[in-house]
């Protein structure tokens, strides 16, 4: 049965009609699945399937919600910051799941370290909520992977914490090295080695937050003893760099380690951007240190020869 003159008229008005309304929720409500949108639309009078809807979509590139999230950020000035923080997270989760399931290339031309990429989550979470508070479903979630995958990398959540430790600890030695690299008096080495670790704790990666955080933990008794050996390592830069200062007779070197280690990690409790910069931060630490247990007749040097 052929469709009337005036139906075939108004099915040519309405098609555009519909056609702008799928994008405009894509604009308004980008979350919306197609079922949702058909279902919003039928309410309104538009007769569209689901599968009408995802055609529209396609037509204009905006068949996932991360493809319109993003064409929302670069449709405005404000880029991203145009979309709520829901939206943000959305479209960073869902950008990285794309990566992790395609296997597409990442910005610098080489495809994502799945496992990487789990460690950068996990350790995101465990500095927001804490070890106890964050599972496995919690980081498969943050990367859009399904819980089973996660195990796949790592054996357990126990794991994973330890590998982020592993890391962390790493990259701290590398950093502390290149650090020391031409320096010879020692309170100019131990201020640049102080630098090294507060800036990684208020202003490094996730995982160099943990790491700096673990050194105080003592909430998984059972945890921190398998940490313990990362942070002896690291702590023996400390005991070395001490040993060399030239401390007042009858000084307690220890007690000066663990006093300054202390000092250095509870920086990222307290601190916020300001006034003084983190580097100026453990000068002054160090400095401050210095005038109390330096050994008598030595000249003190200027921080600004530092």
């Amino acid at each position: 049965m052929r469709m009337s003159l005036d139906a075939c008229h108004e099915e040519e008005r309405r098609a555009p009609d519909v056609e702008a309304a799928i994008l405009g929720l894509a604009r308004d409500e980008p979350g919306l699945g197609q079922a949702a949108v058909s279902a919003r639309l039928r309410r309104d009078g538009f007769a569209i399937s689901p599968s009408g809807v995802r055609y529209i979509w396609q037509k204009h590139g905006l068949e996932t919600a991360v493809k319109r999230l993003r064409a929302i950020a670069q449709s405005t000035s404000e880029g991203v910051a145009a979309l709520t923080d829901t939206q943000r997270g959305l479209l960073e989760r869902g950008a990285l799941a794309a990566q992790l399931v395609s296997g597409d290339a990442a910005t610098d031309g080489e495809p994502p370290d799945r496992r990487q990429v789990i460690l950068d989550a996990a350790a995101a979470l465990f500095a927001e909520q804490g070890y106890d508070s964050t599972s496995i479903r919690d980081i498969a979630s943050r990367v859009g992977l399904l819980p089973g995958s996660i195990y796949h990398y790592f054996a357990s959540k126990e794991e994973l914490y330890l590998a982020v430790h592993r890391e962390g600890f790493r990259r701290l030695m590398a950093a502390v090295a290149d650090a020391l690299a031409g320096a010879s008096d020692p309170w100019e080495r131990l201020t640049r080695v102080c630098q090294v670790h507060v800036a990684a704790i208020t202003s490094g990666t996730y995982i160099d937050r943990v790491t700096g955080h673990s050194l105080a933990m003592t909430g998984n008794p059972e945890l921190f003893a398998k940490i313990r050996p990362m942070r002896e390592a690291y702590e023996n830069v400390y005991r070395g760099l001490i040993e060399d200062l030239p401390l007042a007779p009858g000084a307690d070197r220890s007690l000066l380690r663990l006093m300054l280690l202390s000092f250095l990690n509870w920086v990222h409790v307290w601190y916020r951007e300001g006034r003084r910069s983190t580097d100026e931060i453990a000068a002054a630490m160090v400095d401050t240190l210095r005038r109390g247990v330096e050994s008598p007749g030595v000249a003190s040097k200027p921080l600004s020869s530092f």
